[in-house]
């Protein structure tokens, strides 16, 4: 780590940190612990809906919450379908089990608040101080804080790190900040999104797809080219696949070229005019909603990182930083999402933010480990990963010295409806020189984040295949399969199961 002044007689401050998510808030609370005088600068810029929160980030408020709140939603509505071949008869018989979105919206947004108000609450016993303002570099250690009527303060900090994150991108067509919504939108609707065309393929575009569709919903999915880009392309399909089976219409190989209001009113209609990634085929069709999920861009073009001279990738808006999240700049250091080449996950926000927080103000020398990292995807059919792709394996180690072990499999709670068999599935990568060691965990199947978080400590610690199998598995859960895997890709041997 490159020294500076950590002097606090020269500054206002110690540490200013620019973004109220979960990384900024983590590290401003680790280092107000050992005793720093620390303030976050936290400002949401409106949506062209005009849609805002407060403190939190893009976790708390758009994001992981309420997006697993609400697939928890669609989660019960299959269980109650479940529950009648489990002798469970609704007390009104005759009368339709509907989805109020209003009551579901609402509670989701109470959570929200208490979750906000916790946050509050603990930087104030934290004596951090917050500010509802817009933070810009001016200055080599000075920033700009710009409240929401345009009064404007200016603090001088010996450290800064920018937690901005992301917001998500738009198309570029006529009608899409007029019309479309995002993610940034979804969650505080005060109606149904009604016919929704889903813009996008990414983890964001198929969980909301998912959920809204596992509400009731008409839902179409249009995707320009692949599902999930980065994530394991077999899972990846197999989402699909489930996906379609239940519903989901996917409009494959079109992108949007225009979005036209043809009905006003709430949701109202819209058109949308698409064309073909050959630019060979038109497309038309009519929906209350479009939601865009086309990816998202890092919050630091307008924060004044010119101004001091950090470096940015043009292209992409990252901010290149060292083992240590310190970028070019010695005193500016970034977390998050707004890291060139890192995860965008709030977990990983979190422990870069604290363990920045330790070095700069301890003895400590820990650095955040990006290896290992579990992940989970909240579509209907769970995908949890650990590890890498089976694509990324054969590239890494080579197809020869990589060995894939999998099987289909049936949780038992899902045997008595009958519903979704063989659909299920868990695949381990291992690299055969070296005693099959597990490079890669990969699951498809309810509770897939619970399960994949336990794998991913035996991977930090360098599990191999013989110690699964080693394992006695708890049974009969769906975990246990990862216990018993014995059939491989390379020998074409049969993977399909029965129940657990």
């Amino acid at each position: 780590m490159q020294e500076f002044n950590l002097s606090p007689d020269l500054y206002d401050y110690d540490l200013v940190v620019i973004g109220g998510g979960s990384g900024g808030l983590a590290a401003a609370k680790e280092a107000a612990m050992y005793g720093k005088k620390v303030v976050v600068l936290d400002y949401v810029t409106p949506t062209p809906k005009g849609t805002t929160w407060g403190l939190g980030g893009t976790c708390v408020n758009v994001g992981c919450i309420p997006k697993k709140l609400m697939h928890q939603a669609a989660i019960l509505g299959q269980a109650i379908r479940d529950s009648q071949r489990y002798g469970w008869e609704l007390q009104e018989k005759g009368k339709k089990v509907s989805h109020n979105w209003s009551s579901m919206r609402q509670a989701v947004q109470d959570h929200i608040g208490s979750l906000r108000f916790g946050y509050s609450k603990a930087l104030r016993d934290s004596k951090v101080t917050y500010m509802n303002a817009y933070g810009e570099f001016v200055g080599p250690h000075q920033i700009k804080a710009t409240n929401s009527k345009g009064k404007e303060t200016f603090y001088t900090a010996a450290a800064f790190i920018i937690a901005t994150g992301e917001r998500p991108r738009y198309l570029g067509i006529p009608g899409d900040k007029e019309y479309c919504i995002t993610s940034d939108d979804l969650f505080s609707l005060p109606q149904s999104p009604g016919r929704t065309l889903v813009v996008g393929a990414s983890y964001v575009a198929l969980e909301c797809a998912g959920f809204l569709a596992g509400l009731g919903l008409d839902i179409s999915v249009m995707v320009r080219s692949i599902l999930l880009r980065g994530f394991d392309q077999q899972m990846a399909n197999k989402i699909g696949e489930h996906m379609e089976q239940h519903g989901v219409t996917f409009i494959r190989q079109f992108v949007p070229t225009k979005v036209e209001q043809i009905e006003e009113g709430s949701p109202g209609k819209l058109k949308v005019t698409a064309k073909s990634t050959d630019g060979k085929e038109t497309f038309e069709g009519e929906y209350n909603t479009v939601l865009l999920a086309i990816g998202r861009d890092a919050c630091t073009r307008t924060i004044g990182l010119d101004t001091v001279g950090v470096k940015v990738n043009v292209k992409t808006g990252k901010i290149p930083v060292n083992e240590e999240e310190q970028t070019n700049v010695p005193h500016v250091y970034a977390i998050g999402d707004v890291l060139e080449g890192k995860l965008e996950l709030t977990p990983v926000a979190i422990q870069a933010g604290r363990l920045l927080a330790r070095r700069l103000y301890t003895e400590h020398s820990t650095k955040c480990d990006y290896t290992n990292v579990p992940t989970t995807v909240f579509t209907p059919l769970e995908y949890g990963a650990c590890g890498l792709s089976e694509e990324d394996s054969i590239q890494k180690y080579g197809e020869d010295n990589v060995e894939v072990y999998h099987s289909n499999f049936w949780p038992l709670e899902w045997t008595v409806p009958a519903r979704d068999n063989n659909t299920c599935y868990a695949k381990i990568i291992c690299h055969k020189q070296d005693s099959e060691r597990v490079v890669g965990f990969h699951v498809l199947g309810p509770n897939a984040g619970e399960m994949t978080q336990g794998f991913a400590a035996a991977m930090k610690c360098g599990m191999t295949k013989e110690q699964l199998d080693n394992t006695i598995g708890i049974h009969p859960v769906c975990a246990e399969v990862f216990t018993t895997l014995s059939v491989t890709k390379r020998s074409g041997g049969d993977i399909a199961k029965g129940g657990c």
